[in-house]
């Protein structure tokens, strides 16, 4: 008879609990919408999106033209584990479309979707993102 265990679980540590602080910082920022502070968490001059270096200005600014479309977008954390430098999320991401977006025009609807963000770390700051968002869901939505 073949024995059940739970899976192994690494303990938490005092580098984990300051990594999940600083996240949490950060995602305040991030649904306060305020970029400037947002790049403060970054490696400068660049950190690397999807494994291309991107200046961290590029980063903010792709947050934009989402945030004119939705004005209240918001990033709820749904799941964070943290393996060491590496800090993997998975969102719920909401907002309401009272602005243009890509192309279309306000409908007023309020639209929900996911994503999956994994996050290294250098010296306490993100140096490399690896992201997937189903922005098509939200496409579906304001459609």
């Amino acid at each position: 008879m073949a024995s059940q265990q739970a899976p192994s679980v690494l303990p938490e540590t005092a580098a984990d609990d300051e990594r999940r602080l600083l996240y949490q910082s950060y995602i305040n920022r991030c649904n306060a919408h305020d970029f400037e502070a947002m790049e403060k968490y970054y490696t400068t001059p660049t950190l690397n999106i999807n494994d291309e270096p991107w200046p961290t200005q590029k980063v903010t600014a792709q947050f934009k033209p989402l945030v004119e479309g939705f004005p209240d977008w918001r990033w709820e954390i749904r799941h964070l584990a943290i393996d060491g430098d590496y800090l993997s999320l998975h969102f719920r991401l909401s907002g309401t479309h009272l602005g243009v977006f890509q192309g279309i025009a306000p409908t007023g609807r309020k639209v929900t979707t996911t994503q999956f963000t994994l996050y290294h770390l250098v010296d306490g700051k993100f140096a490399d993102v690896w992201d997937m968002t189903d922005m098509e869901a939200v496409m579906k939505q304001i459609q």
